[in-house]
């Protein structure tokens, strides 16, 4: 079952969290109703095919092994980290979590599908950041495996994000919500999944079955003029938007319901007056994550060890690697390739034309040159996006 996919699974959803919201309502503590319900709710998404109602056991296995497995290196790196500090250890930790999602990214190039599961990813980023944040200190006290899983697993948020953070995960967890700020929650959640449903099932489909459908279409011609790959490039970057922000309301909806208050995704990103600005606003908790453990530590360890001292030289080569990292997790076709390195090129330009104009004074901040601004960073990225879609391929 795919979360999110129709109204079955809105349905089984509000029936599964009646009790978390009666509960919430009266003030009490829903923890271990919502520990149970994130059980069944997994079995339901990853066990059951919906297509013939059987149990995928190819998908349950893989996740209670991938499960398993994770939280041994997480257990296990936090119990060494208590006595020990050993840099290689670390590598090898990380490299391990890592592992299976290289391997479910790789493996089908060569025709080898022998294991992978919707979210694979996402479980991946929080598993290597609980073993970062560990080695960082940040995380000194032993984490129940019940609660380990729970993050990790999160039905909410399991499939495609956002991604949370350990710590303020744990702290929503562990706090039980006042009536009136359970009551709160309720109405921003059913908020936040009424404005998805505006943005999936009918901003998106529109989009997509009314519009984005034809426009391939090459019996017509449609994409072999310049006009048919320009309103390609346009309907395919609004698509894009609002079928993903609107899962993302639906998953931070969900889990308002549950009293977990998982970070916003999107932040009016076609509104952004430069790149940096757009990966600001744009799917925040993958950026902001490829931000703090790739890019942030890549720069560090290069300082660190001085082998290059120019730093806009390292800050450059961090940004090729960050961008370069997040079109391979998309895939390994070249289209997502490009489309990383594409991005590492506007970030490294726009910072360039920013330290020169600090010196020049050439583009001032008004009214005017602000919706220039925004204007010539939404074509960017569009742009951006069609490499994405590949249709330039």
């Amino acid at each position: 079952m795919i979360p999110y996919s129709d109204f079955l699974f809105f349905l089984i959803t509000a029936i599964a969290l009646l009790p978390t919201i009666i509960l919430g309502f009266l003030g009490k503590s829903s923890r271990k109703y919502n520990l149970f319900i994130t059980v069944v709710m997994l079995a339901l998404i990853f066990g059951l095919d919906m297509g013939n109602y059987t149990i995928n056991w190819k998908a349950t296995i893989s996740i209670l092994l991938f499960t398993l497995f994770q939280v041994l290196l997480i257990k296990g790196y936090h119990s060494y980290r208590k006595n020990k500090n050993h840099t290689a250890v670390f590598v090898i930790g990380v490299l391990l979590a890592i592992l299976p999602l290289v391997l479910v990214k790789v493996l089908p190039f060569f025709n080898l599908h022998i294991f992978g599961f919707l979210g694979i990813s996402y479980i991946t980023f929080r598993a290597v950041q609980m073993i970062m944040e560990t080695r960082d200190g940040m995380m000194k006290k032993d984490i129940p495996i019940t609660e380990l899983v729970y993050f990790l697993l999160f039905f909410p948020t399991v499939s495609s994000g956002p991604i949370d953070r350990w710590k303020r995960f744990d702290r929503d967890f562990k706090k039980v919500p006042t009536k009136e700020e359970y009551r709160e929650l309720v109405y921003k959640g059913i908020n936040k999944i009424f404005l998805g449903f505006l943005y999936k099932f009918i901003l998106a489909f529109l989009l997509y079955n009314k519009i984005l459908v034809f426009l391939p279409d090459r019996t017509y011609g449609v994409l072999d003029s310049f006009g048919g790959h320009l309103a390609y490039m346009y309907v395919y970057s609004l698509y894009l938007f609002f079928d993903f922000a609107g899962y993302s309301c639906f998953a931070i909806g969900v889990s308002y319901l549950m009293g977990i208050r998982t970070p916003e995704n999107f932040n009016l990103p076609f509104i952004s007056r430069n790149i940096k600005e757009f990966w600001e606003r744009w799917h925040m908790s993958l950026s902001f994550w490829f931000r703090d453990y790739v890019y942030m530590r890549f720069v560090f360890w290069m300082m660190k060890n001085r082998w290059i001292k120019n730093r806009y030289t390292v800050s450059y080569i961090g940004y090729f690697l960050l961008f370069l990292l997040m079109g391979a997790w998309h895939g390994l076709e070249l289209h997502y390739i490009v489309y990383g390195l594409y991005q590492a090129l506007l970030i490294i330009c726009f910072d360039v034309f920013e330290r020169w104009n600090k010196k020049k004074k050439f583009w001032k901040n008004n009214k005017w040159t602000h919706a220039i601004s925004v204007f010539i960073t939404f074509n960017f990225v569009c742009f951006g996006f069609y490499i994405f879609s590949g249709a330039l391929f």
